[in-house]
């Protein structure tokens, strides 16, 4: 597989650093002094920007066929404005770093993803292979974090963000340049919004926005209930890379769910798997076995969507549309979605509290039948 190593490495060092930030720099804001309200607002933060930015360099990237120059401004750039992180501690300066390190962030990943997609060529259905080393990188960072926070506390957390950031942005020197196609002719194929008309693309988009906010509570307050539950910060980083683990276990076989079923069935097969692990979170209480049977189902609540998600997107968008394809993907899920379900949870946490996992797994089951109402699931594509 060419490039194997070089692309799994950015993998590697991209959800590493996502593995730092979203189970624990809820607790390092929770340290600052934040309120439940103010985390959620600043978690949602990268979130939102996602909504705009990824499309603003997907359609660069797509006209420009720069797309690899993209990523590596997008990544210097990200670490040269995280700098100040070191002596922010008031809500208004926090959301203005957050806001300025996303944008160039959020620049990224989905560009990435047809780099990567590019690069492997008739290979392609081999992305899964590429992509479990995100999900090893994600299970390191947890861990290893988990054993030192409960030994130094949450200080350390703005040196380990920011270190990732400048190992990313060495990574991407020695990235390749990707097969971009040549740019359509004007007037020629179908136009990115042509294909959003498409009544199984705008149904698949709105999926997985609903996708993406039914993991609102996981994602923002998931480590703070199990704090309050007793458990130890070493054991919420254990809860977390179990659920990677299953990830990567999925990882290694979805080559062959995608040779076998019908992609939006997986779709939907993912999101009621997701509603059930809410469901079980919710009924959990402080049952570590239980809590740890819903980690499992990550395997299906982000593993499987996502690996299925990919390889659709990139069928129904085409090479010459695909960076404003992963990047509208990116921007309605991870961006919209998870924001939206960022702040609920934050303006609701304190009052509803383990109440919002039930919600979480009614959107998720609300979603599913979206695809099979809405007829998605009769695509032939």
């Amino acid at each position: 597989m060419p490039y194997y190593w070089r692309l799994s490495g950015f993998y590697f060092f991209y959800f590493g650093l996502l593995g730092t930030l979203v189970p624990y720099w809820s607790l390092y804001l929770k340290d600052l002094g934040f309120r439940a309200a103010a985390i959620g607002a600043l978690m949602a933060i990268p979130q939102l920007t996602k909504i705009g930015a990824p499309n603003l360099w997907g359609w660069l990237a797509d006209r420009s066929g720069q797309r690899l120059r993209i990523i590596r401004a997008g990544n210097l750039l990200a670490a040269i404005v995280f700098l100040p992180v070191f002596w922010v501690d008031t809500f208004w300066s926090m959301a203005a770093l957050l806001v300025s390190f996303s944008f160039f962030w959020n620049a990224v990943l989905a560009q990435f993803e047809v780099l990567t997609l590019q690069s492997l060529g008739r290979q392609s259905h081999r992305y899964s292979h590429v992509r479990l080393w995100g999900s090893v990188g994600f299970i390191v960072a947890v861990l290893v974090l988990g054993e030192v926070l409960d030994r130094v506390g949450t200080g350390v957390l703005p040196w380990v963000l920011s270190g990732l950031l400048w190992l990313l942005w060495l990574g991407t020197l020695t990235l390749p340049a990707g097969n971009a196609p040549r740019a359509q002719a004007e007037g020629q194929g179908e136009s990115v919004w042509q294909i959003l008309c498409r009544p199984a693309v705008s149904l698949f988009l709105v999926a997985a926005f609903l996708m993406q906010l039914s993991h609102g509570p996981y994602y923002t307050f998931y480590s703070i209930y199990l704090e309050a539950l007793g458990f130890s910060k070493f054991i919420v980083g254990l809860l977390w890379s179990l659920g990677v683990v299953a990830e990567v276990g999925l990882f290694l076989i979805m080559h062959r769910l995608l040779a076998r079923f019908h992609i939006p069935w997986l779709l939907v097969a993912s999101l009621l798997l997701a509603s059930l692990r809410w469901l079980m979170i919710g009924v959990a209480g402080d049952s570590l076995w239980l809590l740890a049977l819903a980690q499992l189902l990550h395997a299906a609540s982000f593993g499987s969507f996502h690996a299925a998600s990919i390889a659709w997107v990139h069928r129904q968008f085409g090479d010459a549309l695909a960076g404003q394809g992963q990047a509208l993907y990116s921007s309605l899920g991870f961006g919209a979605g998870w924001a939206a379900g960022a702040g609920l949870s934050g303006l609701l946490w304190e009052q509803w509290g383990v109440l919002l996992f039930f919600v979480a797994s009614l959107v998720a089951a609300v979603a599913a039948s979206l695809l099979i109402v809405g007829g998605a699931t009769r695509s032939p594509r």
